[in-house]
């Protein structure tokens, strides 16, 4: 198995609403064929380190992690989050 885990620094100015839309629409990848599992959510620490949200999705391999990055459902949720954010890390990672 795959794990794909990416961390979303919002700028200052993106309301609740929004960032719960965000949320939301990365929530709805989990139907995804290639997704074995799928979690979001928001940070509830606040400290200075924290980011605002983050996704874990588990791939049973990289070829599904590739497909995943290029479909049309995933492009436009991944183009949405970078306009909301300040900054976005991911690590990749097979589990042993």
């Amino acid at each position: 198995m795959l794990t794909h885990i990416v961390s979303f620094k919002y700028k200052a100015d993106v309301p609740e609403e929004t960032r719960e839309e965000h949320r939301a629409r990365l929530r709805a990848l989990r139907s995804m064929v290639w997704v074995v599992d799928l979690k979001v959510g928001a940070d509830i620490v606040r400290s200075a380190r924290s980011y605002d949200t983050g996704l874990i999705v588990v791939f049973a391999d990289r070829a599904a992690l590739d497909t995943y990055q290029h479909d049309p459902r995933h492009v436009p949720v991944a183009q949405y989050g970078a306009g909301l954010c300040d900054h976005i890390v991911a690590v990749d990672f097979l589990d042993e």
